[in-house]
């Protein structure tokens, strides 16, 4: 039996797990105005319906990149960008 980075598939499992690891990372008040999260080209994009909220966030995406990449124990990531 292959094993999942022979297959390619460790990545996207590891991008996965960094997305479903969002809302225990953010909270539940930052949960409330989360629209959507995906990662491209290791940055994971986190659409925010309150533009304070958005401008407040990006001062801390630095923390947010290694708590996420934490949970997951691989380097997904290498930033967070709030749009």
């Amino acid at each position: 039996m292959r094993t999942l980075r022979e297959q390619g598939l460790e990545t996207p499992l590891h991008q996965k797990r960094l997305v479903e690891s969002w809302p225990q990372v953010a909270g539940p008040a930052i949960m409330r105005y989360t629209l959507n999260t995906y990662i491209y080209n290791q940055t994971l994009y986190v659409r925010l319906s309150n533009p304070a909220l958005r401008a407040d966030l990006s001062m801390r995406r630095q923390e947010f990149t290694q708590k996420l990449n934490a949970v997951v124990g691989e380097q997904v990531i290498t930033d967070v960008r709030f749009c």
